[in-house]
C-alpha cells in the first residue's frame, strides 16, 4: 500500500519499452495485468481501511498521498500502454469487448483530468464522513442512524415515529453542508467533461462507463415503463399495507413494520451468526459457491457489523492481486442485512469466477451485469432461508421474509426511477442544479410522480431533501439505473429457477465466468435473460412477482 511512484514507474517503463509483436503478446499482457492488479489492490485496501474507520486520520492521509502522488501517475502511464497495444494492431484471444473499452478509454483520456479525479475522490470521502458522523441519542446512548433502523419494525407506532423524526432532524442538520458539497461535485464534473471535449457531463459519463449497448433515451423509456407498469403495482402493495394496519394514512415510519402486527423478523444476533448461517445457505445453492464463501471466512475478509465511525452502506470490493473479494456492510440484525449479505456475496462469487480469466481488462464488467450477479443471488438463495437448511427462519418466517423481499423489488423500481431521473435532470440542467432549492423541487416532483400513497404532510423538508440520503447521487453519478436493469434481469433468472433451480444456477455460474469478454446483451443471454427497458418485459416480471407473493401469503 505504501509503494511510491518512483518504485512503481520502472515496471511501466519496462512494459513501454519492450517489444510487442505477436510472439510477445501473452507475456506482455500478463505482466501488464499483474501490475494493474497490484495497483488496484492497493486502492481497494485503502478504500476498505478508510470506510471501516472514517476517523483514522493517518490512514486517510496515506490514502490522500496515494490519490495525489501515485494513482494519477499510474493512470497516465497506463494510458501509454493502452496506446501501445492499440498501435500494435494485435487483439489478444477473447479480448474483443475489452479492446473496444480500451479504445474508448483512450479517446476520452485527458491527463489534465487526473488531479480532478483525485479531487472527486476526496469529495467522496467528505460525503462519507458527513454521513458516518450522523449519530443521535436513543435510550440514553449515542447511536448511529443505521442503529435506529430496527425501531422502524416496532409495532408501537409512536416509537417508530419518534425514531424516524429523531433521525430526520439529525440528517437535516447537515442540509447546508451537503448542498455545498453537491455544488462542488457538480462544478468539478462539468470541468472534467469540458476538459475531455464533451459538450455535457452526461455524454462524457456515458463514455466513461462504457455504456455501448444503451443510451440516455433508453433510460427515459425505462422510467416511463416503470411509471406505466410498476407504479400501479406499488400502489396496490401500499394500499393493502394501509388497510392491514388499519390506518387512514400511511406515513414514512409505517413502511417497514409488519402490517399484520407479527413480531419483527430477527434472523440473527451477531455477525458470527450471520456469517455461519449465510455459509450454510450458499452451500445449498451450490457447493462451489459455498466453498468460495468458506474461503472468505478463513481469509477474514468480512466486516459486517455497524459501528460509529464506519462509512454508510455496503459493498464488495476485490483484492485483485491476492484474488480475494472483501465484503463491507452495516448489519444490525435485520432481514435487510440478510439480503445485503446475499447480494454482496453474489458480487464476491462473480469476482472469484472472473478472476480466473488471464488478463486484467477481462475482469472489467459493466455494473448492469455486475448487479445481476448480486440480485440474482438474493433470489437463487431464497428457497434455503429456513433453519432446516441451516438458514435463518422457520418456514412461516421464511415466507414472510420472501414476501418482504419480493415487495421490496416492486417498490424499488419506482425509487430507482426517481434517483436516475433526478440525475438526468441535474446534468441536463447544470446551472439550475447549482441551486439547491431547485434540486429540492425536482426531487419532490419526481417523488410525487413515482412514489404513491405515503403521506408526507408536515415533513416537507425531509421529503424534498431525500436526494441527500442517496450516496450514489454524490459519489457515483449515474450509477443507479444499473440496479433497476439488473433487477429485471435477476427476476428473469429467478423465473428460470422456479422451473429448474439447478440449471439456473449452472447458467448463472457460466455467465459470471465470462467476466467482461461479452457484451451486455450477450451476458444477459448467457444467464437466461434479456437486456430490456420495455413495459412488456416489466409486465411479465410484475405478474410473476405478484403471483408468487400470493402463494407465499398462504404460508406466512
Amino acid at each position: 500500500m505504501d509503494w511510491n511512484w518512483p518504485k512503481i514507474e520502472p515496471y511501466f517503463q519496462d512494459l513501454q519499452t519492450r517489444s510487442l509483436e505477436k510472439r510477445d503478446l501473452h507475456n506482455w499482457m500478463s505482466d501488464w495485468s499483474k501490475l494493474s492488479l497490484l495497483i488496484h489492490e492497493s486502492y481497494a485496501r485503502f478504500q476498505v481501511g478508510t470506510t471501516c474507520n472514517t476517523t483514522d486520520k493517518k490512514l486517510e492521509e496515506r490514502f490522500n498521498i496515494f490519490l495525489e502522488n501515485v494513482y494519477p501517475m499510474c493512470d497516465a502511464a497506463d494510458q501509454q500502454l493502452k496506446l501501445k497495444l492499440l498501435k500494435s494492431g494485435l487483439n489478444p484471444e477473447n479480448f474483443d469487448v475489452p479492446l473496444r473499452q480500451i479504445r474508448s478509454e483512450s479517446e476520452f483520456f485527458r491527463e489534465k483530468n487526473l488531479p480532478l479525479f483525485t479531487q472527486e475522490k476526496k469529495l467522496t470521502s467528505e460525503y462519507n464522513k458527513i454521513i458516518g458522523a450522523q449519530t443521535v441519542k436513543w435510550d440514553g446512548l449515542e447511536v448511529t442512524i443505521t442503529r435506529l433502523e430496527p425501531v422502524s419494525l416496532d409495532s408501537d407506532r409512536a416509537q417508530r415515529e419518534k425514531a424516524w423524526r429523531l433521525a430526520s432532524d439529525r440528517q437535516l442538520q447537515d442540509r447546508e453542508k451537503l448542498n455545498d458539497l453537491w455544488i462542488r461535485f457538480l462544478n468539478l464534473r462539468e470541468e472534467i467533461a469540458k476538459n475531455a471535449d464533451y459538450s455535457d457531463y452526461i455524454s462524457y459519463r456515458w463514455e466513461y462507463l462504457s455504456r455501448f449497448d444503451y443510451t440516455p433515451r433508453n433510460c427515459k423509456e425505462f422510467h416511463a415503463s416503470i411509471e406505466e407498469v410498476v407504479v400501479p403495482a406499488a400502489k396496490r402493495i401500499l394500499e393493502k399495507r394501509k388497510k392491514q394496519l388499519g390506518y387512514t394514512t400511511l406515513r414514512p415510519w409505517d413502511l417497514n413494520v409488519d402490517p399484520l402486527n407479527h413480531p419483527s423478523l430477527k434472523p440473527f444476533n451477531t455477525a458470527n451468526e450471520l456469517t455461519s448461517r449465510s455459509a450454510a445457505v450458499f452451500h445449498k445453492v451450490n457447493p462451489k459457491l459455498g466453498a468460495y464463501f468458506d474461503s472468505m471466512i478463513s481469509d477474514k475478509v468480512l466486516d459486517l457489523e455497524n459501528r460509529k465511525g464506519k462509512a454508510p452502506g455496503g459493498y464488495c470490493t476485490t483484492f485483485a492481486s491476492t484474488g480475494t473479494p472483501f465484503i463491507f456492510m452495516n448489519s444490525v440484525g435485520l432481514q435487510r442485512d440478510v439480503r445485503t449479505m446475499l447480494h454482496e456475496a453474489g458480487h464476491a462469487f462473480h469476482a472469484f469466477e472472473k478472476l480466473k480469466l488471464p488478463y486484467y481488462k477481462q475482469h472489467d464488467v459493466g455494473a448492469e451485469f455486475n448487479e445481476v450477479a448480486s440480485m440474482a443471488m438474493e433470489l437463487l438463495a431464497s428457497p434455503y432461508l429456513t433453519k432446516e437448511d441451516g438458514g435463518f427462519y422457520s418456514r412461516t418466517e421464511a415466507a414472510r421474509a420472501r414476501i418482504q423481499h419480493l415487495e421490496g423489488i416492486v417498490l424499488f423500481w419506482p425509487y430507482m426511477a426517481v434517483v436516475d431521473a433526478f440525475q438526468h435532470w441535474g446534468y441536463e440542467n447544470p446551472k439550475a442544479a447549482l441551486d439547491a432549492a431547485k434540486c429540492d423541487t425536482t426531487w419532490n416532483r419526481l417523488w410525487d410522480r413515482f412514489m404513491p400513497v405515503t403521506d408526507w404532510s408536515g415533513l416537507e423538508d425531509a421529503k424534498v431533501t431525500g436526494w441527500h440520503r442517496k450516496l450514489h447521487i454524490f459519489n457515483y453519478p449515474f450509477y443507479y439505473v444499473e440496479y433497476g436493469l439488473a433487477q429485471l434481469g435477476a427476476v428473469q433468472v429467478w423465473r428460470n429457477a422456479l422451473k429448474n433451480q439447478p440449471r439456473a444456477v449452472v447458467d448463472y455460474c457460466k455467465a459470471l465466468a465470462l467476466g467482461g469478454t461479452a457484451s451486455l446483451p450477450k451476458l444477459y443471454e448467457a444467464v437466461g435473460a434479456r437486456f430490456a427497458f420495455d413495459s412488456a418485459t416489466l409486465k411479465e416480471g410484475i405478474s410473476l412477482l405478484e403471483s408468487e407473493m400470493k402463494e407465499l401469503e398462504a404460508q406466512a
